[in-house]
Protein backbone atom coordinates (compact mmCIF):
# COMPACT_ATOMS: atom_id res chain seq x y z
CA UNK A 1 0.00 0.00 0.00
CA UNK A 2 1.38 3.41 -0.89
CA UNK A 3 0.92 6.53 1.15
CA UNK A 4 0.50 10.20 0.34
CA UNK A 5 1.15 12.71 3.13
CA UNK A 6 0.86 9.89 5.66
CA UNK A 7 -2.55 8.71 4.43
CA UNK A 8 -3.17 5.45 2.59
CA UNK A 9 -4.11 5.88 -1.06
CA UNK A 10 -6.27 2.78 -1.01
CA UNK A 11 -8.44 1.10 1.56
CA UNK A 12 -6.60 -2.22 1.62
CA UNK A 13 -6.75 -5.52 -0.21
CA UNK A 14 -10.45 -6.19 0.38
CA UNK A 15 -11.39 -2.97 -1.39
CA UNK A 16 -9.20 -4.01 -4.35
CA UNK A 17 -11.57 -6.95 -4.66
CA UNK A 18 -14.54 -4.60 -4.76
CA UNK A 19 -15.93 -5.86 -1.47
CA UNK A 20 -18.33 -3.62 0.44
CA UNK A 21 -19.94 -3.48 3.86
CA UNK A 22 -22.65 -6.04 4.51
CA UNK A 23 -21.54 -8.65 1.99
CA UNK A 24 -21.52 -12.30 3.05
CA UNK A 25 -18.24 -13.97 2.06
CA UNK A 26 -17.51 -17.68 1.96
CA UNK A 27 -13.88 -18.80 2.14
CA UNK A 28 -12.82 -22.11 0.61
CA UNK A 29 -9.38 -23.72 0.38
CA UNK A 30 -7.96 -22.06 3.49
CA UNK A 31 -4.60 -23.32 4.70
CA UNK A 32 -1.79 -21.94 6.82
CA UNK A 33 -0.17 -20.24 3.81
CA UNK A 34 -3.19 -17.96 3.24
CA UNK A 35 -2.73 -14.24 3.79
CA UNK A 36 -4.16 -13.35 7.22
CA UNK A 37 -4.04 -9.60 6.50
CA UNK A 38 -6.40 -10.08 3.55
CA UNK A 39 -8.71 -12.27 5.61
CA UNK A 40 -8.86 -9.72 8.43
CA UNK A 41 -9.39 -6.87 5.98
CA UNK A 42 -12.31 -8.73 4.36
CA UNK A 43 -13.97 -9.20 7.76
CA UNK A 44 -13.33 -5.58 8.76
CA UNK A 45 -14.66 -4.16 5.49
CA UNK A 46 -17.74 -6.37 5.19
CA UNK A 47 -18.53 -6.39 8.90
CA UNK A 48 -19.06 -10.16 8.71
CA UNK A 49 -16.90 -13.14 9.58
CA UNK A 50 -15.66 -15.37 6.78
CA UNK A 51 -17.76 -18.50 6.44
CA UNK A 52 -16.41 -21.89 5.41
CA UNK A 53 -18.08 -25.02 4.06
CA UNK A 54 -20.58 -25.02 6.92
CA UNK A 55 -22.67 -22.13 5.58
CA UNK A 56 -25.93 -23.11 3.91
CA UNK A 57 -27.24 -19.65 3.06
CA UNK A 58 -26.61 -17.67 -0.10
CA UNK A 59 -23.33 -15.73 -0.23
CA UNK A 60 -22.33 -12.65 -2.21
CA UNK A 61 -18.68 -13.56 -2.70
CA UNK A 62 -16.56 -16.70 -2.58
CA UNK A 63 -12.84 -16.48 -1.87
CA UNK A 64 -11.28 -19.66 -3.22
CA UNK A 65 -7.63 -20.16 -2.21
CA UNK A 66 -6.13 -22.56 -4.75
CA UNK A 67 -2.61 -23.81 -5.40
CA UNK A 68 -1.10 -26.08 -8.02
CA UNK A 69 -1.49 -29.57 -6.59
CA UNK A 70 -4.70 -28.84 -4.66
CA UNK A 71 -6.70 -31.24 -6.80
CA UNK A 72 -9.03 -30.53 -9.70
CA UNK A 73 -9.58 -26.81 -10.30
CA UNK A 74 -12.79 -27.36 -12.28
CA UNK A 75 -14.31 -29.41 -9.44
CA UNK A 76 -13.35 -26.79 -6.86
CA UNK A 77 -14.76 -23.97 -9.00
CA UNK A 78 -18.04 -25.87 -9.42
CA UNK A 79 -18.14 -26.42 -5.64
CA UNK A 80 -17.57 -22.68 -5.11
CA UNK A 81 -20.88 -21.99 -6.89
CA UNK A 82 -22.97 -24.06 -4.47
CA UNK A 83 -24.02 -21.11 -2.26
CA UNK A 84 -23.17 -18.22 -4.58
CA UNK A 85 -25.91 -15.70 -5.37
CA UNK A 86 -26.67 -15.53 -9.10
CA UNK A 87 -25.13 -12.03 -9.18
CA UNK A 88 -22.20 -13.08 -6.98
CA UNK A 89 -18.48 -13.23 -7.67
CA UNK A 90 -15.81 -15.88 -7.15
CA UNK A 91 -12.34 -14.53 -6.41
CA UNK A 92 -9.81 -17.27 -7.20
CA UNK A 93 -6.72 -16.59 -5.09
CA UNK A 94 -3.55 -18.21 -6.44
CA UNK A 95 0.13 -17.83 -5.51
CA UNK A 96 2.00 -15.31 -7.65
CA UNK A 97 4.71 -16.33 -10.11
CA UNK A 98 7.76 -17.67 -8.30
CA UNK A 99 5.79 -18.68 -5.20
CA UNK A 100 5.21 -22.31 -4.21
CA UNK A 101 1.98 -23.59 -5.73
CA UNK A 102 1.86 -21.01 -8.55
CA UNK A 103 -0.99 -21.72 -10.98
CA UNK A 104 -0.44 -20.98 -14.65
CA UNK A 105 -3.02 -18.44 -15.90
CA UNK A 106 -3.81 -20.75 -18.84
CA UNK A 107 -5.00 -23.38 -16.33
CA UNK A 108 -7.46 -20.86 -14.92
CA UNK A 109 -8.52 -19.79 -18.42
CA UNK A 110 -9.21 -23.44 -19.33
CA UNK A 111 -10.98 -24.38 -16.08
CA UNK A 112 -13.29 -21.37 -15.69
CA UNK A 113 -15.56 -21.94 -18.72
CA UNK A 114 -15.75 -25.67 -18.00
CA UNK A 115 -17.06 -24.75 -14.53
CA UNK A 116 -19.53 -22.30 -16.07
CA UNK A 117 -17.61 -19.14 -15.17
CA UNK A 118 -16.07 -16.26 -17.09
CA UNK A 119 -12.73 -14.70 -16.21
CA UNK A 120 -12.95 -10.91 -16.01
CA UNK A 121 -9.76 -9.58 -14.39
CA UNK A 122 -6.74 -10.44 -12.27
CA UNK A 123 -5.32 -8.18 -9.56
CA UNK A 124 -2.17 -8.52 -7.41
CA UNK A 125 -4.17 -8.38 -4.20
CA UNK A 126 -1.41 -9.03 -1.62
CA UNK A 127 2.32 -9.74 -1.66
CA UNK A 128 2.16 -13.49 -2.36
CA UNK A 129 -1.30 -13.90 -3.89
CA UNK A 130 -3.06 -12.78 -7.05
CA UNK A 131 -6.84 -12.75 -7.35
CA UNK A 132 -8.77 -13.62 -10.50
CA UNK A 133 -12.37 -12.47 -10.69
CA UNK A 134 -14.74 -15.13 -12.02
CA UNK A 135 -18.43 -14.56 -12.64
CA UNK A 136 -21.27 -16.88 -13.59
CA UNK A 137 -23.22 -16.07 -16.74
CA UNK A 138 -25.93 -13.48 -16.12
CA UNK A 139 -29.42 -14.90 -16.22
Amino acid sequence: MSETAGHPTDDGPASRLGLVAGQVVQELGWDEDCDDDLRIDVEDLTGNELYGDEISEVVDVVLLWWRDGDGDLVDDLVDSLRNLDESGVVWLLTPKVGRAGHVDPSDVADAAPTAGLSTTSTVPVVEDWAATKLVPPRR
